[in-house]
């Protein structure tokens, strides 16, 4: 059994006992977060598509941590003209493990 939930403006194919890093979301370390924004359930080879979304369908998750991910540096340069500007980045992203799927 799979979904596909908008998790902050991003689509995810998820299922249970899944782990994933997602746009860094409120609630604390540990606690439970609740997606109502299914947009396609697969349960053995049942598709249920939603109209955008699934009327009664809903994953559960359980927050593991808060992180921060990896560099990334953004290098800007024109030549010949001694233009060079040097820019980094660290997503702040939330690692979320999936409980639970269900649907109406």
């Amino acid at each position: 059994m799979y979904a596909i939930v908008d998790i902050a403006g991003q689509q995810f194919k998820v299922e249970k006992n899944q782990e994933l890093f997602v746009h860094r979301l409120d609630g604390k370390e540990g606690g439970k977060v609740e997606f109502d924004r299914v947009l396609l359930i697969d349960n053995g080879g049942k598709v249920t598509v939603g109209t955008p979304n699934i009327d009664g369908a809903k994953v559960d998750a359980k927050i593991i941590s808060h992180v921060k991910g990896d560099k990334v540096l953004v290098f800007k340069k024109k030549r010949r003209k001694g233009y060079q500007k040097l820019n980094g980045h660290r997503q702040y992203l939330t690692k979320i493990q999936i409980e639970n799927i269900s649907a109406k």
